[in-house]
């Protein structure tokens, strides 16, 4: 990455965040509190950095769409103007999506043990682990060339505080990555703003 920062949004609430569900790759949308983030975390942006000046770059799920298209809003831009890249979907919990962490316990809970273990390392069946997701975005990392905006996910902002700021594998699993306020990712360092 040779770009001076990146500003980071995840999507604002799903009824599936509010309920605890892994949503991976699943479409969910966005509810009220969700679409209240989003444009609260765009009119916040347009405070922070000049947004219109910016490229932004949304992972092609519903919620980081419409995140995009209120955050633009919120920061006096027109809702569209952003550009899609597959490589920023969430880590994907393969067959565990839809659960909750009680319901994967119970249902799986070898592999459940096994995740709390090694975070960084574990796929669950049919899914990622972190370290295939960093595997997966990092090519567009090095891409990145100047600041821009992206919109994306938890899992994803995990990965690029590993790969840009340096957070190493064992806190970046712990990290809460929060829903309506803007990550600010440079090489070596991040700040929530």
């Amino acid at each position: 990455m040779r770009a001076e920062r990146i500003w980071f949004l995840r999507h604002g609430e799903t009824a599936w965040n509010r309920e605890g569900r892994l949503q991976g790759q699943q479409d969910i949308p966005l509810n009220d509190l969700g679409r209240a983030q989003a444009e609260t975390a765009g009119i916040r942006l347009a405070a922070l950095a000049p947004a219109a000046e910016l490229p932004w770059i949304v992972s092609p799920l519903d919620r980081t769409r419409r995140t995009a298209e209120l955050a633009r809003e919120g920061a006096g831009l027109p809702a569209e103007g952003y550009a899609l890249d597959d490589r920023l979907k969430e880590i994907t919990f393969g067959r565990w999506e839809g659960l909750t962490w009680p319901e994967v316990r119970k249902a799986d809970p070898a592999g459940a043990a096994k995740r709390e273990v090694d975070k960084w390392g574990f796929a669950p069946p049919g899914g990622e682990s972190y370290a295939m997701l960093v595997e997966r975005i990092r090519p567009w990392i090095e891409t990145v060339d100047a600041p821009c905006v992206v919109v994306a996910h938890g899992g994803v902002a995990r990965a690029m505080l590993h790969v840009i700021a340096g957070v190493p594998e064992h806190e970046v699993t712990a990290l809460d990555i929060w829903q309506g306020r803007v990550l600010l990712l440079e090489r070596g360092g991040y700040a929530w703003v």
